[in-house]
């Protein structure tokens, strides 16, 4: 998009009322409708990789129907991000639920046309299997990227019944294959019980830093955004998403929930916090309707993907500014 064009934004929700006509996420239009997008919001309706709780293949359109209640003008952050950059809705990843190993491959070539546009993804999962296709993908343009990856669990064992393709896999395997800068990897809201104290010992040995969902409570969200800006520095940075870094308070409707974990507010506070970073792509997962109360997940799923759809859009227009 030139800097003469004017991005098209959301249905007029003040002449069409927000539950009328189809549920793009923020009421955007279509991809196709716009021809290329700035930042292509792109649903993976996939969770074959789940070890527990079924359901997040139904996540993405969850969260676009609570998204019909975003507005185009975010004060947290003082930007129209749909007025800043072309937003659209590029509809779903479609892939094959009865072999992961295909389906990894096929996300991964799905976002290698998407990114192949110029756009930046904001992906609406299904399962986190999915963040290893995404970031072998983002890396092919960008080199081994930095992560922050809010989470409940820490992502990086080895294998389930000798998958190595599972949602608890991702890490380890884009650590193995080099598409992460170690020096600038951090998980967010960790907590929980873990199969032994071996399996802290080998994240370390991965890179990773840890923030659980305890500092989070006991330093507040601005040291933890200050803390994780000052460790990823101006590399370019993927933010991955899993929803039940929240308490089960505030997201009920996951495949594997923990007690004791952030609330919505801490979460958004933290990502606004780092407006500053170069965020490439990002994705939100794990949100299983099936599962959810009155849309409570999905709500601050639909808020988790705007503030991040936001730091992108400024950037955008932010760089064009420099041309």
């Amino acid at each position: 998009m030139s800097s003469n064009e004017q991005p098209r934004g959301p249905v007029d929700s003040s002449r069409i009322p927000r539950y009328a006509g189809p549920a793009t996420f923020a009421r955007l239009p279509r991809l196709d409708e716009v021809g290329r997008a700035d930042v292509a919001v792109v649903g993976v309706p996939f969770d074959s990789g789940v070890s527990y709780r079924p359901g997040a293949r139904f996540g993405g359109n969850a969260i676009r129907e609570a998204s019909r209640l975003l507005r185009p003008y975010n004060p947290a952050q003082d930007a129209s991000p749909f007025a800043l950059a072309q937003v659209a809705d590029a509809g779903d990843i479609a892939a094959n639920p009865f072999n992961i190993n295909e389906a990894v491959d096929t996300i991964e070539a799905a976002a290698d046309d998407l990114l192949g546009t110029g756009a930046r993804m904001m992906t609406l999962g299904g399962d986190h299997t999915i963040a290893l296709p995404l970031l072998r993908s983002v890396a092919k343009k960008h080199g081994p990227v930095a992560l922050l990856h809010f989470d409940a669990h820490l992502d990086t064992w080895d294998t389930y019944f000798g998958a190595e393709y599972t949602h608890g896999t991702p890490f380890r395997r884009a650590v193995e294959e080099g598409i992460l800068d170690t020096e600038a990897l951090s998980h967010v809201g960790t907590r929980g019980p873990l199969y032994g104290k071996q399996d802290l010992t080998d994240d370390e040995k991965m890179g990773f830093g840890i923030v659980t969902s305890a500092d989070v409570y006991r330093r507040g969200a601005d040291e933890v955004a200050d803390q994780l800006r000052q460790r990823i520095g101006d590399r370019p940075l993927y933010i991955s998403i899993d929803i039940d870094c929240l308490d089960p308070a505030h997201a009920p409707g996951t495949g594997t929930p923990e007690a004791g974990g952030m609330t919505s507010r801490e979460l958004l506070e933290i990502l606004r916090g780092l407006a500053s970073c170069n965020l490439v792509s990002a994705d939100v997962v794990e949100v299983a309707p099936a599962y959810d109360h009155a849309e409570i997940t999905s709500v601050a799923a639909s808020h988790t993907a705007y503030e991040l759809t936001t730091i992108m859009s400024r950037q955008i227009a932010d760089a064009r500014k420099t041309r």
